[in-house]
Formats: structure tokens, sequence, C-alpha cells
């Protein structure tokens, strides 16, 4: 389990503003200040096979924005599942190992036995780790999620998180809290979020209506993702994981058009693949998308 970090001690502050690199699928590179985390890691290229388990593969559509030799340095992964879409065989073999991963108990274990990965941190439900860097630092803080509807399903597939991310001057309090939804559905049990969290800056939402044969979807479609914002009441909304690979059936045109009627247009963030979008704490304040 990786110890918080403070690789640096030059008294840099962030500017309470995040920039948000949307790569590709899930894979969305979070700079605060001296502070960087990588989500999700996906950066097979288009035509590629992504393995789900169980023999079931899916091609890929897109190419990611950056490959995984391009990234900088990392402070830390954030990793809401082990699936072969959000953990790839190309960030197995190329990703730093010592990069502290905080992830599920399940990918946690796998990836410390199986892969070598030996500064993972497995978080259950409702608890945290915090990394620092240079002055900042950002909260982990493992959420609801569930994968599936169906209680046989579910135990089919890897147990997946959600994440609320706070970011800060280290020892402070947050400045800018950032959700992940993780490849979760839509279900009561995300409502205790809003009890325990005020509003997020942005939130994150993994949509593309993701469905296995027999007609079983998986992560939440356009409907789903729009009324999950609308419970969750984030001040913006970045939608990602939609279109990417071909078992996504929901497009992103079905959430804008769900968040336009639930009078939510206006807190989606357009950042499309390969763009990069830089959040403010400032309430009201109009993301700019690069």
């Amino acid at each position: 389990m990786p110890r918080p970090t403070d690789h640096a001690t030059d008294g840099n502050t962030a500017d309470d503003s995040i920039d948000v690199h949307f790569i590709g699928n899930a894979t969305v590179l979070l700079s605060y200040g001296p502070l960087t985390l990588l989500t999700d890691p996906n950066f097979l290229h288009r035509g590629q096979y992504a393995h789900l388990g169980y023999g079931l593969l899916s091609r890929r559509l897109t190419e990611p924005a950056l490959d995984v030799h391009e990234l900088p340095h990392l402070d830390g992964i954030v990793l809401s599942h082990l699936h072969g879409d959000h953990w790839d065989r190309r960030a197995r073999r190329h990703l730093d190992h010592t990069v502290p991963i905080l992830t599920t108990p399940h990918a946690a274990r796998r990836l410390r036995v199986v892969h070598g990965f030996h500064r993972t941190a497995g978080l259950r439900t409702w608890t945290s780790l915090t990394l620092t860097r240079g002055g900042t630092q950002v909260t982990v803080t493992a959420l609801p999620g569930r994968h599936a509807g169906h209680a046989a399903l579910r135990r089919l597939l890897p147990p997946v998180m959600g994440s609320m991310l706070e970011f800060g001057p280290t020892g402070g309090p947050p400045r800018l809290r950032l959700y992940l939804s993780g490849d979760t559905l839509l279900y009561d049990g995300l409502d205790e979020i809003t009890r325990r969290f005020p509003a997020a800056d942005l939130a994150v939402l993994h949509l593309g209506g993701t469905t296995l044969p027999g007609g079983f979807v998986v992560t939440m479609d356009g409907a789903q993702g729009a009324e999950l914002a609308r419970r969750l009441r984030p001040r913006l909304v970045l939608p990602v994981h939609y279109g990417d690979y071909t078992v996504m059936r929901s497009p992103l045109s079905a959430f804008l058009a769900e968040a336009d009627r639930l009078g939510l247009a206006d807190r989606v963030v357009h950042c499309a693949h390969g763009r990069r979008a830089r959040i403010t704490s400032m309430p009201g304040a109009v993301p700019t998308v690069s």
C-alpha cells in the first residue's frame, strides 16, 4: 500500500484550477499545480481488442490522444476496476511499476501479486488515501459503484468503485472536488454520495451503455448518466467512456439530449477526445476548452 508522498518541497501551490486532458475512453490526465494523476489507463490503439473476461473481446474504434510513453511523471493512478478497457496490456507492460495505484481491493491484490505493481492501495467504500506533491494534495475516497443490475452477473464482473478526488493545499481544506463515477449503473446506493460530500465541481461520468451478449447493460446509457447528474448536482459534468469500443451502444448525443431535457445543458463540459478543459473553483466560472 503506498504511503502519502511528497516529491517536492519548492513551495509551489496550485492556483485553484485543474487541467483535465481527455485521452479517450475513461482515461483522463488530471493536473493540479505540480500534482498529476491518471485515471483508468487504456492505451490500446484503434483496431486492437480489449479482453473483458470469459472470452469476451471488444474492438477499439478510436485512437488514444496520448501513447503510454508520452505520459508525464505521475503521482498516482486512480483505477475504477480491473477490466481490459480500463487497464490494458499496454498499461501493464509500460507504466512505471513504482507509481501508486488507488483502486479496489480486488484489483490491488491482482496488480501486486500477478503484475508486480507493489505500490497499490485497495480502498474499500468510503475509505480514503492522500497523496501530496509540492505543497498540494489530493485525497481520494472510494465511493459506491455497481457494474451490473443482476446479482448473478455482478459476481462475474470485477468489483468497481467510484471516487471523490479532493484537491487543495497540503494539510488544508479541499478547494476543488472531482467525482469519477467508474463503470457504474444508476442505482439508489449512489444517493449516499450527496449526503457525505458537498456537490463536486466536476463529475466525470462513464457512459456508453456498454452491452454484453444477452443484452446485459453494464455501464450507464445517456439517460442514466443525465439522471445521475441531476441527483448529485455537480457544478459541471464531463461525459467520457462513449464511442470507443464496439460494446458501447449509447452515443454521446443520447446523454446531451437527456441533459438538455433535464435542464442541465449549461453544466456539460464539451471536451472531446484529445481536448483539454480547465476547471476553476470559482462558482459560475466557465471552463475553458482547448
